[in-house]
């Protein structure tokens, strides 16, 4: 696994401080949690708020949890048990977790780039009036974009998926420069390596650090 992300660093010509993996430990117990953290990662993701709340109670305090699946708002009191959320897409919900969030808390806007009404986020053509409002409204810190994309194979359509992320985030930096924007999370297991070489900071890998689910 790091010398697939270091090979992918190196053929963007990237820093490899520039990317930190998620380790997505969703549905996996707390030996695996603590497993993870002697193995030195620190930064874990999590899909639901109730699995998260159990293992972050137990956890080693160190770890920077990231929220990565979508949240609902009657969820939103919990949202200062994670250092990230990931997966914002509607001002309603930026509503919902400023009026619990720890001053400054620092969110990503999702955004749907596959057109697949099934999957979560804001559309392309409605992401900078959504932000604007946010950053207008709320305390809350734009600290950049996360995307997933489609579930196939080919990279001839996961690039373009995760350039235009990155072109749509270039875009907020100039349309709103007072918002960090420091952050492209994209790419899983499956893709990861061409999200690296197409600008993520972040990467969320489960499978290929912890094998498959049961």
């Amino acid at each position: 696994m790091q010398e697939r992300v270091a090979a992918a660093v190196a053929r963007a010509g990237r820093d490899p401080a520039g990317v930190t993996t998620v380790a997505i430990t969703k549905t996996f117990d707390l030996p695996v949690v603590e497993a993870a953290h002697a193995a030195g990662l620190r930064d874990l993701g999590e899909n639901r708020v109730q699995e998260a709340q159990v293992k972050i109670e137990a956890a080693p305090a160190d770890i920077r949890w990231h929220l990565v699946g979508h949240l609902q708002r009657n969820k939103a009191r919990a949202i200062p048990l994670f250092h990230l959320i990931q997966s914002v897409d509607s001002l309603r919900l930026a509503r919902a977790l400023d009026r619990h969030a720890n001053p400054s808390q620092p969110i990503l806007i999702q955004v749907n780039l596959t057109g697949n009404p099934g999957q979560h986020g804001v559309a392309p053509a409605e992401l900078a009036e959504l932000c604007a409002a946010i950053a207008a409204e709320t305390s809350l810190h734009l600290d950049g974009l996360m995307t997933i994309a489609p579930f196939v194979d080919e990279e001839a359509v996961l690039r373009p998926v995760f350039g235009r992320l990155r072109e749509l985030r270039e875009n907020l930096i100039s349309e709103l420069p007072g918002q960090p924007w420091t952050h492209l999370s994209m790419g899983m297991t499956s893709d990861f390596e061409y999200a690296v070489e197409e600008g993520a900071t972040l990467i969320r890998v489960g499978r290929a650090i912890f094998g498959e689910r049961s």
